[in-house]
C-alpha cells in the first residue's frame, strides 16, 4: 500500500500511517517499553519491521593521522571530522567518546587494572569547532564521555567541522581488547576521540564505557595515515591504498597474488623476517587506510609477525573476492592453521550460515591477547587445541555480519549480536571440523536456568553482569535463532534472516526491529515464541510421562513440558534388537500452549528404551528424560 503514497495527500496518508500502526499492535502481544514505542509514534520505526518513514541517522567523515612509537607506546594523532546531522533535532552540543580513559587513573571500570597500566589518560592538545579554536582546559571532560558546547545550534541537515590534536600512552598491560601484545607487536583500537551517536531513541549515547558491554557507533567513513617505524608492518580496517609505497616489489606481488588466487600464499615468512627487506624506504614509512560504511576502524602493528594470506570468491554473481589473513608469532603453534579456520569460516559464511556474500574485501585475524572482533579484524589470544582455534576463530570473525553490518547497539542488546555469533560457532564449527562438538553455554544454561541468575533476554546488558550477562548474551539467544531456524526450516529461516539483514543493513535496529522483520520474513507472527523466549521468565524442562506399547499398534510416546521456555523434542527409541529410531518435533508442537505431546513410533519391534534430549535442548530437570522398559 505504502508504494503508492504519491496518489494520497499528506493528511490521508498520516491517517492510513496511524491506522497501520494501530492494526500491526493489536496482532502482537510482545510487550515494548514506551521509549521505544515513542519511536512508532515518530515514524522512525515501522511495526512492519522496516525502517519508518522518518527514519534517520547521523554520519561523519574522519580524517586521521596518527604517529605511533612502539618503544615509548605513545601514540600522536590528529582527527578531522565533518559531522552530519540528519536528525530532526537542532544540536545544542556534541558528546564525544575517548575510550583510551579506561585506563586513566581512577576511572571507573568493571575489571581490574595494575597500578602501572593506569595512566592519565587522553590528552587533548587542541580542538576546534567550525575552525574556531576551543580552549582545551574548559571541555568537560568525564571518563571516555567528553561535551563539547557548540556556539552554533547544529541544525536539521548541517554539518560541522571538528579538529582535534591528542596523544596518549597505550597500555603496556591488563590488556582490554586492546593494547600492546609484546614487545614490537600491538593491537591498537579505539584510538582516537570520535563523535557518539546521536540516534531517534535515546539522543546522544551518554553511557560510559566501563571495559564490559561494548560499542555503539555510527557507519562512517575512515581515511587513516598511520605512520610506523621502519620493519613495522600494519593491517587495519579498511583497504590499504599505497602498499606499493610502503612494501617492497616483491611483497606487493605476494599480496597481490594473495588477492587473486584460491591458494594459500606466504607474504612475510620466518626468513623475511631476519632479511628485513619487505618494507620500503630506509625511515618510518606511513600506511594509509581507507574504509567505507563502517562503524569503527582499529589496527595492529608487528615487526616479528609472519602473514599468510589467502582470498575466495564470496559471491558467485559479481565474482567478488575477500582476502583472509592470518598474522603471528611462529612460538603460537595453533595459530598454523588458523588462515585455514578463518578461509572456511568465510567460505560457510557466505554460501551457508547466513548464507550472505561476505560483505568486505579483507579480514585479517591477528595473534593477540584477546577474543574480540572489530571491522575486517579480530584480535585473537592462542589456544591450546585445533578445536578451541576454530570455534573462537570462527565465533569471532561471524561478528562481522552482526554488529558491524547491521549496526547494533551492542552496549544496550549484547544479544543482538553475541548470540548471532554463537549460533554460528555452534554451525560452521561442525562444517571446519565434521564430529566437532561445541556445546559452548549449554550447560551453565541448563545450571541456571530459572533461577535468580536468569533474566529475561531483553534485559539491558548495561543492567547485567556475570552469569546474567554471559547467559542472555550468549547461549539464550543462540538457542532461540536456532529453535527458529528448526522450526522453519533452512530456506524459510533463510529468507527470514535476509530480510532482517537487507532492511537493516547499515542502519542502527532495535530488538523490535528483528523481531517483526523475522515475522515480516517468515511470513508469520512468531511473538508466541518471541515472547516465552526473549521476555518471559521460566526454564526448559522435558519429561517423559508415559510409553504405550499395544500388541497391535505402534506404540506411543508422551511428553510434557513441564517447563514453560518452549525447546524441541529429541527422542532416541531404542528396540529389542539394538536398532535405534530418532524421532523430532520442532518448537512449533508448543505453539498453541500445548503441554503434552503424543508421539507415534514408526518401528513395530519392542521398545526397551526412550532417552529425551540432545545437545542444544538443556533441561533444568533431566532425571525424567529416561524410560526403561519393565522387566
Amino acid at each position: 500500500m505504502l508504494k503508492n503514497t504519491a496518489r494520497f495527500s499528506r493528511p490521508l496518508l498520516l491517517v492510513l500511517l496511524v491506522l497501520t500502526h494501530a492494526a500491526s499492535f493489536a496482532q502482537t502481544a510482545l510487550p515494548m517499553p514506551r521509549n521505544l514505542r515513542a519511536t512508532y509514534d515518530k515514524g522512525t520505526r515501522s511495526p512492519d519491521g522496516r525502517p519508518g518513514p522518518h527514519y534517520w541517522q547521523n554520519t561523519a567523515d574522519y580524517n586521521i593521522e596518527v604517529v605511533f612509537n612502539p618503544a615509548t607506546r605513545k601514540l600522536e594523532g590528529e582527527v578531522k571530522i565533518v559531522y552530519q546531522n540528519n536528525s530532526p533535532d537542532e544540536l545544542h552540543e556534541l558528546w564525544f567518546k575517548l575510550y583510551p580513559n579506561l585506563y586513566q587513573a581512577g576511572a571507573p571500570r568493571t575489571t581490574k587494572f595494575r597500578a602501572e597500566d593506569t595512566g592519565t589518560g587522553v590528552s587533548i592538545s587542541r580542538l576546534s569547532l567550525a575552525g574556531q579554536e576551543i580552549d582545551v582546559k574548559s571541555l568537560a571532560i568525564e571518563n571516555t564521555n567528553m561535551t563539547v558546547p557548540l556556539a552554533q545550534p547544529l541544525g536539521p541537515g548541517q554539518t560541522v567541522e571538528v579538529a582535534i590534536d591528542y596523544s596518549y600512552i597505550l597500555n603496556e598491560g591488563s590488556h582490554q581488547r586492546t593494547g600492546e601484545i609484546e614487545p614490537g607487536a600491538a593491537f591498537i583500537a579505539y584510538f582516537f576521540p570520535r563523535i557518539a551517536v546521536y540516534d531517534d531513541i535515546d539522543g546522544w549515547n551518554k553511557v560510559p564505557y566501563l571495559g564490559g558491554p561494548e560499542f555503539y557507533n555510527d557507519f562512517c567513513h575512515f581515511s587513516v595515515d598511520i605512520t610506523m617505524p621502519r620493519n613495522y608492518v600494519v593491517w587495519a580496517t579498511g583497504d590499504l591504498t599505497n602498499a606499493s609505497q610502503v612494501l617492497t616489489k616483491k611483497y606487493v606481488n605476494r599480496l597481490h597474488e594473495a588477492s587473486t588466487k584460491d591458494g594459500i600464499v606466504t607474504i612475510i615468512d620466518s626468513t623475511d623476517l631476519r632479511r628485513h627487506d619487505y618494507t620500503a624506504g630506509r625511515g618510518d614509512n606511513t600506511w594509509h587506510f581507507d574504509a567505507r560504511d563502517v562503524t569503527d576502524f582499529a589496527f595492529a602493528t608487528s615487526e616479528h609477525y609472519v602473514w599468510q594470506s589467502t582470498s575466495l570468491v564470496v559471491d558467485p554473481a559479481t565474482k567478488r573476492r575477500t582476502r583472509v589473513d592470518a598474522v603471528y608469532n611462529t612460538k603460537h603453534h595453533d595459530f598454523r592453521d588458523v588462515i585455514e579456520i578463518a578461509r572456511r569460516t568465510v567460505q560457510a559464511m557466505s554460501y551457508t550460515f547466513p548464507k550472505w556474500p561476505y560483505p568486505y574485501n579483507h579480514e585479517t585475524v591477528f595473534d593477540g591477547l584477546d577474543q574480540m572482533e572489530y571491522p575486517m579484524m579480530v584480535n585473537d589470544n592462542p589456544t591450546r587445541t585445533r578445536e578451541e582455534a576454530i570455534t573462537l576463530t570462527d565465533h569471532e570473525i561471524f561478528h562481522t555480519m552482526f554488529p558491524f553490518y547491521m549496526g547494533i547497539n551492542e552496549t544496550k542488546y549484547g544479544w543482538m549480536d553475541e548470540g548471532w555469533a554463537t549460533i554460528g560457532e555452534w554451525i560452521i564449527s561442525s562444517i571446519i571440523q565434521p564430529g566437532l562438538i561445541d556445546d559452548y553455554g549449554m550447560v551453565p544454561y541448563a545450571h541456571a536456568a530459572g533461577t535468580e541468575d536468569d533474566l529475561p533476554i531483553v534485559t539491558l546488558t548495561t543492567q547485567q553482569s556475570g552469569a546474567p550477562f554471559f547467559l542472555n548474551s550468549y547461549p539464550k539467544p543462540g538457542l532461540g535463532y536456532l529453535y527458529v531456524k528448526d522450526m522453519l526450516g533452512d530456506e524459510l529461516f533463510t529468507k527470514a534472516l535476509h530480510t532482517y539483514i537487507r532492511t537493516w543493513h547499515g542502519k542502527h535496529p532495535m530488538p523490535y526491529d528483528f523481531f517483526y522483520s523475522m515475522n515480516a520474513g517468515a511470513g508469520q507472527n512468531l511473538d508466541w515464541f518471541w515472547q516465552r523466549w526473549f521476555f518471559d521468565s521460566g526454564y526448559p524442562d522435558l519429561a517423559i510421562t508415559t510409553v504405550v506399547r499395544p500388541a497391535d499398534k505402534p506404540a506411543q510416546i508422551t511428553v510434557t513440558a513441564k517447563g514453560s521456555k518452549p525447546v524441541p523434542i529429541d527422542l532416541t527409541v531404542t528396540f529389542d534388537n539394538g536398532t535405534e529410531e530418532k524421532i523430532h518435533r520442532s518448537i512449533a508442537v508448543w505453539k498453541d500452549d500445548a503441554k503434552t505431546v503424543t508421539l507415534p513410533v514408526r518401528s513395530g519391534r519392542t521398545i526397551t528404551k526412550v532417552t529425551l534430549g540432545s545437545l542444544y535442548v538443556p533441561d533444568s530437570y533431566p532425571t525424567d528424560n529416561m524410560w526403561t522398559a519393565p522387566q
